[in-house]
């Protein structure tokens, strides 16, 4: 969906949290598979030290991704149904190096906001493994969506537990 347009798209993973800052935020990274279009400058290839699988120590393309807006999708199986789960965010700079993280790599702060992004992401079902794009919009996927007739949540700014789990009742019942 993003052939042609200027920015970058990547399998990501939510790697880990820093709920210990205001506003809290996540970081997203991979031990190999990021693709260098989400990098904000030209990523270095660094051979650093796997420790698992038994295998050689790989090569591996270390960035941090451009500050800006950005979004993770995924989309789940659910039996009967596909859904795509969707979660607006905003990308921010590394707030200091990260030496020890040897990998492609973006921070970014979840909206609304990180505790309310994670449960909406755990109440409708969103994987570990989602894609990241800074190229790509809600209404990209709002507008895929509707092409393939799947079942969108988006989690953005707006987004509240109370109604977030009520649409995902009327959505079962109606779909």
């Amino acid at each position: 969906m993003a052939d042609g347009l200027p920015g970058g798209t990547s399998f990501m993973e939510d790697y880990t949290y820093d709920m210990a800052t205001e506003p809290m935020q996540c970081l997203g990274a991979h031990m190999l598979e990021i693709c260098p279009t989400i990098a904000a400058g030209r990523p270095s290839c660094e051979i650093h030290p796997l420790g698992i699988g038994g295998k050689e120590d790989p090569v591996r393309l270390v960035f941090d991704a451009p500050a800006g807006p950005a979004v993770n999708v995924t989309i789940v199986d659910l039996g009967d149904r596909f859904r795509m789960v969707l979660n607006e965010v905003q990308v921010a700079a590394p707030p200091e190096p990260l030496p020890k993280l040897p990998v492609a790599r973006a921070v970014w702060q979840p909206l609304p906001d990180l505790a309310t992004a994670a449960a909406a992401w755990i109440y409708a079902g969103g994987s570990h493994h989602p894609t990241f794009s800074q190229v790509l919009t809600t209404e990209h996927f709002e507008d895929f969506a509707e092409m393939i007739g799947s079942e969108l949540v988006v989690i953005d700014g707006d987004t509240r537990l109370r109604d977030l789990r009520q649409q995902l009742r009327w959505n079962s019942a109606a779909l």
